[in-house]
């Protein structure tokens, strides 16, 4: 679990390709944070477990990723010297300045416009429309593992806008972020689980079911 609040940036020094996937390695760039073995950090928002080897370089991270996380997040676009966002796993004393991050990432989207005015800088991201019904005005969601609130919504071609201050343009790698590059989507699980509900809900009105134990048995409510 994380709070989508960036506490540092990395760089990728190496990917090596494995029978499962790649086996990647960070230099955390002073990151003020020391892991240890089995711990989860978020990379660019993907929950990943850190499993370093004697071998690797002292004070760097190590991740293996797997074919699937490659293919369903911008972890699979990386390079060496690409730039990643981190954030180590909450704790019971950790602040919750940002919003609840599983680190399961829902889906990429592709930032289609940038505005850099002098007055704000705005970054509008286009989905794909079966993530649309998470995307809430006003409400949460964490890009590449930040924590922002959706500032505009355009239901009609499956966009939305973040507005972004000064310090996640200095903390985070999404100032770099240009048209066409894909970033990772993760929406609030308190809206995840409204719309589930919700979406249950209606096929059993659909069914003339009505709510039953079964439906909320598949909700989770019950067991």
């Amino acid at each position: 679990m994380f709070t989508g609040i960036v506490t540092g940036k990395g760089k990728v020094l190496s990917i090596t390709p494995n029978p499962f996937g790649v086996r990647l390695l960070i230099d955390p760039q002073g990151w003020e944070y020391t892991p240890t073995r089995g711990d989860s950090i978020a990379n660019n928002g993907v929950c990943l477990t850190h499993a370093p080897k004697d071998t690797d370089p002292p004070g760097t991270l190590a991740f293996d990723v797997i074919r699937e996380t490659l293919d369903v997040t911008n972890l699979g676009d990386l390079v060496e010297g690409s730039t990643v966002n981190l954030e180590s796993s909450v704790t019971a004393t950790s602040p919750m300045a940002g919003h609840f991050v599983q680190g399961h990432v829902d889906g990429k989207g592709a930032v289609c416009d940038v505005h850099a005015g002098d007055d704000e800088w705005r970054t509008t991201i286009e989905v794909a429309p079966e993530l649309m019904p998470y995307i809430v005005p006003k409400g949460s969601i964490a890009i590449d593992g930040i924590s922002l609130t959706i500032a505009a919504v355009d239901i009609a071609n499956h966009r939305f806008t973040v507005a972004l201050i000064p310090t996640t343009l200095e903390l985070t790698n999404l100032g770099d972020r240009q048209i066409g590059d894909a970033v990772n989507l993760e929406s609030d699980m308190i809206v995840r689980s409204i719309v589930h509900v919700l979406s249950l809900q209606q096929q059993s009105d659909e069914k003339g079911e009505g709510v039953t134990l079964n439906t909320l048995r598949a909700a989770g409510f019950t067991q």
